[in-house]
């Protein structure tokens, strides 16, 4: 039975790096202080892409309750316990803001088409850099430090190959970064987070023997 849990987490984890990847994918891109942005904002892409993230961070933490579990009876076991801790904070601080984002700014645009007029979209800055952003960057930020620490709990515990946990660290260390590049780099992004999440996946599965 407790093998069977820890394969359904590895499969969350796995689930959960697809999802990363169709986020940026789905997700309309424009000029959003136009009515271009309005409709992307109100289109369901929009909702769909975002809510996709969010249950891809769900997962994430479910896939390291697998990874902890996997490691509890080794060497590293405090390493992958501060990473599971480290992320589940970071998911609880993130989503928040992600549902800001995905809902306020939803209704924004779809109140900017109403009336036929951009100019309320300057609303949208109010909404992404009030004080959830705050919030938003702490969350990221400890998600970019349980993701290194389990990197390096994989690398030290001789239970899991020693570099199925590289991509994954790198993946989410990067989280912050990639907002400021163009879409077709964050849908490269994504592509890193799902390889990073389905090889440390299928580690996991492998060890369940």
């Amino acid at each position: 039975m407790a093998t069977a849990r820890v394969r359904l987490g590895a499969l969350a984890l796995a689930v959960a790096g697809v999802l990363f990847v169709l986020y940026p994918a789905i997700r309309p891109y424009s000029d959003e202080m136009s009515l271009q942005g309005a409709a992307a904002f109100a289109s369901n892409a929009w909702i769909v892409a975002h809510v996709l993230a969010m249950l891809g961070f769900v997962l994430v933490g479910l896939g390291l309750l697998a990874l902890y579990r996997t490691l509890r009876d080794t060497p590293a076991e405090g390493l992958a316990l501060l990473a599971l801790v480290a992320s589940w904070i970071g998911v609880g601080l993130t989503l928040p803001y992600y549902g800001a984002e995905a809902f306020g700014l939803h209704v924004l645009g779809q109140e900017a088409i109403r009336q036929d007029s951009a100019a309320m979209l300057v609303l949208a800055d109010d909404v992404r850099y009030g004080p959830g952003i705050y919030l938003f960057g702490a969350g990221l930020l400890l998600l970019g430090i349980g993701a290194i620490l389990a990197a390096v709990a994989v690398w030290r515990s001789g239970a899991l190959p020693r570099w199925s946990g590289i991509l994954f660290g790198l993946a989410f260390a990067l989280y912050i970064p990639q907002f400021f590049t163009s879409p077709p780099i964050r849908v490269a992004h994504g592509l890193l987070v799902t390889a990073g999440c389905v090889w440390l996946a299928f580690s996991i599965w492998q060890a369940q023997v």
